[in-house]
């Protein structure tokens, strides 16, 4: 009989897997942080944009110009706007009502925007309008934007003459005209009670002259 040839050395047993198990496990485990770590920003996200609204009035009925503003004339809806600029065009639902009067008609449902609700005083000003070459006013002014007229002599040897100081523009439109000098622009401005008296020297004055508007500080 042959007997087992043994040696000094013994058969290499397998390699244990506890380490390879431990190192899977923890694999799973910062998988598993990060998903619900994404899952908790997406829905931050989500809350966050679905309030990103802004609260406007809104006509409850038809208002015809003339109507004295108040609150339940009124309804509340939440608008996301593109822009700030775009919802200061509309009257914010914290507004202060008191003494707004409207100037135009507002259908019902339809949003109520700024320069057709304003104040009694502004409502008792007397408009004007003038056509404005586009290099004679700043060219970002804006309906609330105050502002001194003056009027430039077409005669060179006469002065520039202040015609008003500090009345309030209440319209103003695109310009108008084809280009450079012939462009012009159309400016409602509101003039109080005591500035009539100038009005016919005014209207003089800009028939032989260009009218120019200095904008005050906003």
């Amino acid at each position: 009989m042959q007997s087992p040839v043994r040696s000094g050395f013994a058969v290499p047993s397998a390699p244990p897997q506890r380490n390879r198990r431990a190192r899977w496990k923890d694999g799973r485990l910062v998988l598993g942080v990060l998903l619900v770590a994404i899952t908790a920003l997406a829905g931050a996200k989500l809350l966050s944009s679905a309030d990103d609204t802004t609260a406007i009035w809104a006509a409850d009925r038809d208002l015809p110009a003339g109507t004295k503003l108040t609150s339940e004339d009124l309804t509340t809806v939440r608008v996301r706007f593109t822009s700030s600029d775009a919802a200061g065009q509309y009257v914010a639902a914290d507004a202060n009502l008191q003494g707004l009067v409207m100037v135009r008609a507002v259908k019902a449902g339809e949003f109520v925007p700024r320069q057709a609700a304003v104040s009694q005083t502004d409502n008792d000003r007397t408009e004007l309008p003038l056509a404005i070459a586009t290099g004679r006013l700043p060219a970002d002014t804006a309906a609330g934007d105050q502002v001194d007229v003056w009027v430039i002599p077409k005669d060179t040897t006469q002065p520039a003459r202040k015609l008003w100081e500090t009345v309030r523009v209440s319209q103003i439109d695109a310009v108008k005209g084809v280009a450079g000098g012939s462009a012009r622009r159309q400016v409602l401005i509101g003039l109080d009670p005591a500035d009539l008296p100038k009005l016919p020297a005014a209207l003089t004055a800009m028939s032989a002259g260009e009218p120019v508007l200095v904008r005050r500080g906003r």
